[in-house]
């Protein structure tokens, strides 16, 4: 009897032990912020979008998608609201991108997006943070909405954090705080710049109440921005905003941390990754174009020569030209347009080298005898 007695004694300390074990182990571990189940994130998105009768611009799946997988990978519950609540439009997207088709692949994200919160219904105690989508809608509807404008300056107030990118800061032109200041007001802020939308929003740019680079700046923000279609975020404390797509998952990332977390750092996009290489050349990394060429297959080489076809555009130095000429050279054999062939001679042209231009040309020519505008920039060379 006594030695099954202390058998059981044993078997009873070896649990103990067990259990003392594990708890240490477990008290060991890294515990991100207050347990992230109590944070929640409200995702705003226009609801202008129509894409039946007359056509209306709508917020950018892309920019949805790459901030919803940074907040899912950190265990941050989300909800989603528009002004009206109900269905909204997204602009034109390629739903075989992976992080779309992630996004498209989740029924519960879907759901929430496809039945998004009125913005009258919700209340800011219930969000440690706003994020803002994209998208030319947001120029439309949510400037306009008292709700929306409430609800950011309560969450802010409460010491939330408040980001925006591409057009969402169009959300925060009009939020005041409770002394009568603009919540933007001497705090570093950008968005889609000018230069961004004379280059790529010709369509709807004259139906904007305002420009967002001007209105940000008429509200007192200290507007700083890169190169266009780069990435820029800035940080000013509990407020983050984003110039463009491109700017997505950092502010994103960006708000995570703001929230007392370690960010679990996602990898990027094809296209972020590209452009990532396309402003290291454009700060003076000779060495990008040679990695380019090396390791196509991890870049969209087409995206590099259409960003060079741009800022063609917008060059006013020998050296911007040179940037310019080289991404649109790297990317040639990707793309294989005469449009671009020409831009590569008028490049070309433009730093002196007739000679080149005038190659240039001529290969062009033998695919396309008759194309007009290169015979007639041929007669300037």
């Amino acid at each position: 009897m006594k030695n099954k007695t202390q058998q059981i004694m044993n078997s009873m300390t070896i649990m103990f032990t067990s259990v003392i074990l594990m708890m240490c182990v477990l008290a060991s571990l890294p515990v991100k912020a207050e347990s992230t189940s109590s944070k929640k994130v409200l995702m705003v998105v226009s609801g202008y979008g129509q894409q039946q009768g007359e056509k209306t611009p709508g917020y950018e799946f892309d920019e949805f998608s790459k901030a919803y997988l940074v907040f899912k990978a950190n265990g941050l519950a989300v909800d989603v609201a528009s002004p009206k609540g109900g269905k909204v439009e997204a602009d034109k997207y390629d739903a075989k991108a992976e992080y779309n088709a992630k996004v498209l692949a989740d029924s519960a994200i879907m759901s929430k997006l496809h039945n998004t919160l009125a913005m009258q219904t919700l209340e800011a105690k219930n969000y440690a943070a706003v994020f803002v989508v994209g998208g030319k809608g947001a120029m439309f509807d949510l400037p306009k909405d008292k709700a929306l404008q409430r609800l950011i300056a309560d969450i802010y107030q409460q010491q939330g954090s408040v980001a925006a990118v591409c057009h969402g800061p169009a959300a925060l032109v009009d939020v005041k705080l409770n002394d009568g200041s603009y919540l933007v007001a001497n705090k570093a802020i950008n968005g889609f710049t000018n230069t961004e939308e004379q280059l790529f929003g010709q369509k709807w740019l004259a139906k904007f109440d305002f420009k967002l680079e001007d209105k940000l700046i008429e509200r007192g923000g200290k507007f700083q921005a890169s190169d266009i279609m780069l990435s820029h975020v800035a940080v000013d404390g509990r407020l983050i905003t984003g110039q463009n797509p491109t700017s997505t998952t950092g502010v994103a990332t960006a708000l995570v941390a703001s929230l007392g977390m370690e960010p679990v750092q996602l990898a990027p996009s094809r296209d972020d990754k590209t452009l990532a290489q396309v402003a290291k050349l454009l700060a003076g990394d000779d060495s990008v174009i040679a990695n380019l060429q090396a390791n196509e297959q991890d870049y969209h080489l087409a995206l590099v020569g259409m960003y060079g076809f741009y800022y063609l555009k917008i060059a006013q130095s020998t050296e911007q030209t040179e940037h310019a000429l080289n991404l649109m050279m790297v990317a040639k054999p990707a793309i294989k347009s005469p449009m671009l062939d020409l831009k590569i001679a008028s490049a070309q042209q433009k730093l002196g080298r007739n000679a080149l231009a005038k190659e240039t040309i001529n290969a062009l020519l033998e695919t396309k005898p008759d194309y007009q505008p290169a015979l007639e920039m041929l007669k300037t060379l």
